[in-house]
């Protein structure tokens, strides 16, 4: 080891060693105090433009011009695939409860509000996490905070133009004993943060794959082993995940998730290599 990268490291552990125990908690609540900021002052924003969201974003799966619907029903005429070119049908929300459109649209600020302010919030975690690493632990996870941040933020927009538009066509669609569907605002909301939010975290999958391999909990033989058992268990939450029973929906979210999982094993054997490397050196 270099000499001036021991006198970094000294430096760092002395420096993180120096601090007592509410010294940390001080940092910490700062790093919340700042986050909870950031957070508030996105949901004041969305709250500001609250009417053209609901509109134009939250209400967009519903409307039959929604660019998912145009691209799979283009698909549907260039490929004469039948069954793929979806038409949500029309149905009325309403507000049954004093008080449910005003504490809808707190909720949804919120949501929103966190989603836009995640990626700060991220760099607020890792900025009270790095004092504590050395230079090599702060070099291997370069860039983990935009890389967290986007998987997030992708994943949140596969569930949004992806999911959300299958299962709001055939829950909205699917008749019973002819009963007419209409949802209550809160309940449509409830299903759209079911339709993102959730998908979003399964999105972080390398990265927790990532952490587990670098303390030896997970090996990349291990996931190969189980691959085909992978392969079930993400066809399960495929179908669980879009309530349509057609097989071309649940396969569009099948393989984004299968890749994920494939992008997990190279993630783990990387994390084996660079092991391997270390205590040979």
């Amino acid at each position: 080891m270099a000499l001036d990268q021991m006198d970094v490291e000294t430096y760092e552990v002395k420096r993180t060693d120096e601090m007592t125990f509410w010294e940390h908690i001080e940092q910490l609540r700062w790093h919340i105090m700042r986050s909870a900021i950031a957070i508030f002052v996105m949901m004041i924003l969305v709250y500001s433009f609250s009417g053209w969201i609901f509109e134009h974003i939250l209400f967009g799966p519903r409307n039959e011009n929604f660019i998912t619907y145009r691209v799979l029903c283009a698909i549907s005429d260039q490929f004469h695939i039948n069954g793929i070119c979806l038409k949500p049908p029309h149905f009325t929300m309403v507000a049954v409860n004093l008080g449910e459109l005003f504490f809808t649209d707190m909720q949804v600020s919120l949501i929103l509000g966190l989603i836009i302010a995640f990626p700060y919030v991220l760099w607020e975690l890792w900025s009270f996490i790095k004092p504590g690493l050395f230079q090599k632990e702060v070099q291997s996870v370069q860039g983990i905070v935009g890389i967290c941040a986007g998987l997030f933020i992708f994943g949140v927009l596969f569930g949004y133009f992806i999911v959300a538009p299958f299962a709001i066509s055939f829950l909205a669609s699917y008749q019973l004993a002819g009963i007419v569907t209409t949802p209550r605002i809160s309940d449509y909301i409830s299903y759209m943060v079911m339709f993102t939010l959730p998908i979003g975290l399964v999105f972080e999958l390398p990265i927790v794959i990532y952490f587990l391999a670098k303390i030896g909990i997970v090996t990349a033989k291990f996931l190969r082993t189980y691959r085909r058992h992978m392969i079930v268990v993400i066809l399960i939450v495929a179908g669980v995940i879009t309530p349509s029973p057609d097989m071309f929906s649940q396969l569009m979210v099948a393989i984004p998730l299968y890749i994920l999982f494939e992008v997990s094993i190279v993630v783990a054997s990387r994390v084996e290599k660079n092991k391997a490397l270390a205590l040979l050196q």
